[in-house]
């Protein structure tokens, strides 16, 4: 007997092909300059993205840590897909300053003059509301997960390659996330 309905591999299989259509809209570009993977124009349009991209990630992993405070009976479902999030922060951190010959840290284009990155990707910001209803607390990271996933499609699509690659695999594996968040819920 056939199952019917969504099953965990057509929605792995239908975030997989997503992300794959989302790669090709990724390729042409403009002669401004912004292209060229060296320009510093593209090195500091890549460092913002991935800094952008980073922020939403970690406030995902923050949703994650607050909602297993708060429901520590979820965490056998919580806690591998709060750990892929987690590396997920680690792949998108800007890659650390490229070094001189003497060993010391170069400064890079996207770096102040005293040579510390532009930008934050970390920072704590206040606590997310967490429902107290277990079921209500993962439906709205299901629904949080969607976002991310969002966020991660619509800027790969300004991203360079390899970022583009990063983001729409992870664009895929939030549409999994939520997928497998929501399994079984009745809304």
């Amino acid at each position: 007997m056939r199952r019917t309905g969504t099953t965990r591999r057509g929605a792995l299989l239908a975030a997989g092909a997503t992300a794959g259509g989302l790669l090709t809209a990724c390729s042409g570009g403009d002669d401004d300059g912004a292209d060229d993977p060296g320009s510093a124009a593209a090195v500091r349009a890549e460092k913002a993205l991935r800094v952008r991209s980073t922020r939403t990630s970690r406030e995902l992993l923050r949703q994650y840590d607050a909602v297993l405070e708060l429901h520590p009976d979820e965490a056998t479902r919580l806690t591998p897909l709060r750990d892929s999030v987690a590396l997920h922060v680690t792949a998108l951190s800007p890659p650390p300053p490229k070094k001189d010959e003497s060993g010391k840290p170069k400064p890079s284009p996207s770096a102040s003059p005293d040579g510390a990155p532009v930008g934050d990707v970390g920072g704590a910001g206040p606590t997310p509301f967490v429902p107290a209803d277990p079921g209500k607390a993962v439906r709205e990271l299901a629904a949080a997960e969607r976002r991310g996933a969002d966020a991660h499609a619509k800027a790969l699509v300004h991203a360079p390659p390899e970022l583009a690659r990063l983001l729409a695999s992870l664009a895929a594996a939030g549409a999994a996330h939520a997928y497998l968040l929501t399994k079984g819920s009745s809304s």
